[in-house]
C-alpha cells in the first residue's frame, strides 16, 4: 500500500516507521481477519461431512467422493512404498491406471500424505475441500489487495466470491480437484508482471514454478486460464498499446522462460500422460462436447445456496453447471461494467473476457431449461477431434465468466470505497487534485497491476514510477454522497447474500466389512494376487467396494474400477473394458435376480478370473447380497461365510 500523505512529508525517522507500521501492521491484521473468516466458511461448507466423517460422503456425486479418497490413499501408498505416483497397479488389476491422464490430484495427495497415513484419507478428503476453499478465496483476496484494488473490503468480497462462488461449491460436492483454484490468481497476476522491465527472468522462473505445480493440480483449470490469459493479455496491450509496445520483447522473454521451466519440471510428466501406459487418445464419441452452459443457470441459484432450491437439479441442475449467478447478480455486473467502462480498464477488459467466455461455455447446441433446443452454439463450428478441444466440456469456460463476475464485483466496491474518479483531461494534463502521470492520487491505492508500476515500487509522492502501467485511468476523486454509498453497497450485498453457500448434502455409507478391515483377507491373498470384491467397482456400481481398497490403505489390488482408460482402439472410455462376469454381475444388480447360470457362464467366468489373477471373490453386504450370492453360487460353487461375508476361494479354480 502507498500512503500519500506519509509520502509527501517523508524525512524524517518518525514519519518513515509511522508509514512501515501502516504498511506492514494495519493490513497484515486485516489480512489475518480475512483469511480467518474464509476458514470458517470453508469448515462451515463441510459442515455436514464433520458430522460423521469416517461414513459420510457426498450424496450428490458419492462415486467421486470415493474416487478422491482413493486418490489421498493413491498419494500415501506411493509415498510410502516409494512407488511412480504417475502409475497405479492397485485399481484395475492387472493392467493398472495412468493417474496422469485421470484426474490425480498428485500436487496435493503426495504432500497430505502423512496426514492420511495418521488419519484416513475420509478425513484427509474433508480437512482438504474446506481448505482448498479457503486457500483459494485467501490467495484471490491477495491478488485483489495487492494488484487491483485499494480497498481491503473491496479485496474481501472478491476473494470470497471467487473462493465460494455458486459454481465452485456446485463442484465441491464430490469434485475437490475443481475448487482447488488456490494457484490459479498467483499464476495471472505472475503473466501480467512479465513485463517488467529488468526481471523478465525471474517472473518466468517464478510462473513456471507456479504452471508446473498447477499440472500436479488441475490441467484443464490451467488450461483455462491459459485461454483467458491470451484473451485479457492482447486486449491490455491494445488498450495500453503507448505504454506497452516497448515492453512486448520484454513478456515474450519472461513468457519463454516461464514455459521452458514447467516444461523442465513437468515435461515427462505430461509426456506419461500421452504415451505412457494405459494412456489414451481422446475420449469414445466426444462425450463431453454436448455439455454446453444452460441459458437458465446463468440466472437461476444453485441448490447449495441459501436462496436455491433442489428442485433446479431436476431440470438444469441434472447436467454440469458453472454460473448460478441469480438475476441480480447478472444485472449489477452488467452495470458495473457500464459505469466503469470508461475509467478502469480492468473493468473492460472483464467485461469482454466474461462475455466472451459465457458464449463460448454454450457448446454445440444451446440449452435452456434443461432441454436442447434447435439453435446451434458457437461449438458447432469446431471439429469434434481437435486437440485438447476434444476433452473439454464447453460449460466448464463459463467458470472464466464467474472469475469475471468476482472481479467487476471487487472493482464495484472499490469504486464506492474510495469514491468516483472523474476522467483526466483530454489533453492528456493531469487534473485539478490529481497525481501528474495520470493515476489517482487515493490513500492506500495498489501500485503493481491496477495503478502503479509492475515491479511494485512508487514514487515519493505515492503515485506510481515513470512508465507505470496501470489498468485504471483516473482523475480527480470526488467523494461519493453518504447515501448513494449506502444504497451502493447495498446492491451489492443484496446480490450477493442469495448466494451464501449451505452446508454440502452427504449421506450415511456403510463402512468395509470387518473381514476386509481387521486384514482376515491376507490369508486369501498371496503377492501377485488380487482380490475381486462384488460388486466389482465401476463407473455407476461398486461405490461401496470401491472404498474397501481406499480405507485399506491400497493393501490388495482390484480388477476393474472408476477411472478413464484405452478401449481397444485406444479411444478413452469411463472404467476397465467390460468382460462377461462383471456384465453378469451388474445386470442382476439392475433386475434385483440372477439369471439362469449357464456352462459358457461358468467357462467365461473362469478365464475373467484369469485375467484379473483373483484368488478370492468376497461378497458384503449390499441390497443386491441375495441376487448376486445365488449368481456367484451358480458360477464357483457353494461359499463359505467368514466373519461378515461370502467368500469363494478361486485358487484351485485359476490355478
Amino acid at each position: 500500500m502507498v500512503d500519500n500523505s506519509s509520502d509527501a512529508e517523508a524525512g524524517s525517522t518518525e514519519v518513515g516507521r509511522s508509514r512501515r507500521w501502516r504498511i506492514f501492521r494495519t493490513p497484515a491484521r486485516v489480512d489475518v481477519l480475512a483469511i480467518g473468516a474464509y476458514v470458517l466458511l470453508g469448515i462451515f461448507v463441510c459442515a455436514n461431512y464433520w458430522v460423521d466423517v469416517n461414513h459420510r460422503v457426498s450424496s450428490h456425486l458419492p462415486t467421486d467422493h470415493s474416487w478422491f479418497e482413493w486418490l489421498f490413499a493413491h498419494g500415501a501408498y506411493s509415498v510410502q512404498h516409494l512407488e511412480n505416483p504417475l502409475f497405479s497397479a492397485r485399481q484395475n488389476a492387472p493392467d493398472g491406471v495412468n493417474m496422469m491422464a485421470n484426474t490425480s490430484l498428485l500436487g496435493v495427495t503426495l504432500p497430505l500424505a502423512p496426514l492420511t497415513w495418521l488419519f484416513g484419507p475420509q478425513v484427509t478428503y474433508a480437512l482438504y475441500l474446506g481448505g482448498a476453499l479457503a486457500a483459494t478465496a485467501a490467495t484471490s483476496y491477495w491478488a485483489l489487495s495487492r494488484h487491483l484494488v485499494s480497498s481491503r473490503g473491496a479485496a474481501f468480497v472478491g476473494g470470497a466470491f471467487l473462493g465460494f462462488a455458486p459454481g465452485i461449491i456446485h463442484h465441491a460436492n464430490g469434485q475437490p480437484n475443481f475448487v482447488s483454484n488456490f494457484l490459479l490468481p498467483l499464476i495471472v497476476v505472475r503473466v501480467f508482471r512479465l513485463a517488467e522491465p529488468g526481471r523478465w527472468l525471474r517472473n518466468g522462473l517464478m510462473l513456471g514454478v507456479l504452471v508446473a505445480y498447477q499440472i500436479f493440480i488441475n490441467e484443464e483449470m490451467l488450461l483455462l486460464t491459459a485461454l483467458a490469459c491470451a484473451v485479457a493479455v492482447p486486449l491490455y496491450v491494445a488498450f495500453r498499446w503507448s505504454l506497452m509496445r516497448h515492453r512486448i520483447w520484454i513478456f515474450l522473454r519472461g513468457l519463454g522462460v516461464g514455459g521452458a521451466v514447467a516444461l523442465l519440471l513437468a515435461g515427462y510428466p505430461i509426456w506419461y500422460q500421452f504415451n505412457g501406459p494405459q494412456s489414451y487418445r481422446g475420449l469414445q464419441g466426444g462425450v463431453f462436447h454436448n455439455w454446453g452452459e444452460d441459458l437458465r443457470a446463468f440466472v437461476t441459484y444453485s441448490r447449495d445456496t441459501i436462496a436455491g432450491s433442489p428442485e433446479v437439479e431436476k431440470t438444469i441442475g441434472v447436467t454440469e453447471q458453472n454460473t448460478w449467478l441469480g438475476w441480480p447478480l447478472v444485472g449489477l455486473v452488467v452495470l458495473v461494467a457500464v459505469l466503469l467502462w470508461r475509467t478502469s480498464v480492468a473493468a473492460r477488459i472483464a467485461a469482454l473476457l466474461g462475455a466472451g467466455f459465457a458464449l463460448a461455455s454454450l457448446g454445440r447446441q444451446i440449452r435452456y431449461d434443461g432441454r436442447l433446443t434447435e439453435q446451434e452454439g458457437p461449438w458447432h463450428l469446431l471439429p469434434e477431434d481437435l486437440p485438447l478441444i476434444e476433452m473439454m466440456m464447453p460449460t466448464r469456460l463459463s467458470l472464466v465468466t464467474v472469475a469475471t463476475v468476482g472481479l467487476l464485483v471487487a472493482l464495484a466496491w472499490n469504486d464506492v470505497a474510495k469514491g468516483r474518479p472523474r476522467p483526466a483531461a483530454s489533453n492528456g494534463g493531469a487534473p485539478a487534485g490529481g497525481s501528474g502521470n495520470g493515476v489517482a492520487a487515493t490513500s492506500g491505492a495498489p501500485h503493481q497491476i491496477a495503478s502503479g508500476t509492475p515491479d511494485g515500487s512508487a514514487t515519493a509522492n505515492g503515485g506510481p514510477a515513470p512508465g507505470s502501467v496501470p489498468l485504471d485511468v483516473a482523475g480527480r476523486v470526488e467523494p461519493a454522497r453518504p447515501r448513494l454509498r449506502i444504497l451502493a453497497y447495498a446492491a451489492i450485498a443484496l446480490a450477493l447474500l442469495p448466494l451464501v453457500p449451505r452446508p454440502l448434502p452427504a449421506m450415511h455409507i456403510d463402512p468395509p466389512p470387518r473381514f476386509i478391515t481387521s486384514g482376515a483377507w491376507r490369508p486369501y491373498v498371496p503377492a501377485g494376487r488380487t482380490l475381486v470384491p462384488v460388486p466389482i467397482p465401476s463407473n455407476v456400481h461398486g461405490l461401496s467396494t470401491l472404498r474397501w481398497s481406499a480405507l485399506t490403505g491400497q493393501a490388495f489390488p482390484i480388477p476393474a474400477g472408476y477411472f478413464i482408460g484405452p478401449d481397444a482402439q485406444g479411444y478413452g472410455v469411463f472404467g476397465a473394458p467390460s468382460r462377461p462376469t462383471s456384465l453378469l454381475i451388474y445386470g442382476t444388480m439392475d433386475r434385483g435376480a440372477a439369471p439362469v447360470v449357464t456352462e459358457e457362464n461358468r467357462r467365461q467366468a473362469i478365464e475373467d478370473l484369469r485375467f484379473w489373477r483373483a484368488s478370492v471373490v468376497v461378497l458384503g453386504d449390499h441390497p443386491a447380497t441375495p441376487a448376486l450370492h445365488v449368481l456367484l453360487a451358480g458360477l464357483f460353487g457353494p461359499g463359505q461365510r467368514v466373519d461378515d461375508v461370502w467368500l469363494w476361494d478361486v485358487r484351485p479354480l485359476v490355478g
